[in-house]
């Protein structure tokens, strides 16, 4: 079964490395809040605040360290029938999206994203479990891509 999994690495396409920046960035702004709500308690006598604050700024240089691998750690293969899709580091996730099976290719481009020049691609099917966003894509692969896919969706329709 696992050998299924084993494909080469030269084989799957990889996010832009500018989404690296966008992680940065959401990431810093998401522990400045919970650092500067942290700080704020510290003043109402609370006893566990301090603890607290050490916590959060713990936690937030943990993430910082570890969200370059998490983006070199999602990739997508476009196969045969499907298009393959993993990310995550400790926890890896495989998606196996059939292209019958697809209904919707959608591309959402945030400010930040868009200041970088980069979109997610999201694919919905009839199961929510299959569902599937690949982040970080330049915006030009990101329309070819869609292309693409709703083009091999259309040639593939399963039981419609």
């Amino acid at each position: 079964m696992a050998e299924r999994l084993e494909i080469p690495e030269a084989v799957w396409q990889r996010v832009s490395p500018k989404y690296i920046v966008a992680e940065y960035i959401g990431a810093v702004i998401g522990a400045a809040v919970f650092l500067v709500a942290a700080w704020v308690f510290t003043f109402t006598g609370w006893p566990v605040a301090t603890w607290a604050l050490i916590a959060v700024a713990v936690l937030s240089a943990i993430t910082l360290v570890l969200i370059p691998r998490q983006v070199k750690a999602i990739g997508y293969q476009l196969r045969e029938d499907d298009l393959l899709f993993r990310r995550g580091i400790l926890f890896q996730r495989f998606v196996a999206v059939p292209y019958g099976r697809m209904q919707l290719v959608d591309i959402n481009r945030g400010p930040l994203l868009r200041a970088l020049g980069l979109s997610e691609l999201k694919f919905v099917t009839a199961a929510a479990s299959t569902g599937i966003t690949i982040p970080g894509l330049p915006e030009v692969n990101a329309d070819d891509l869609r292309d693409r896919l709703v083009a091999l969706a259309e040639t593939r329709r399963a039981g419609l």
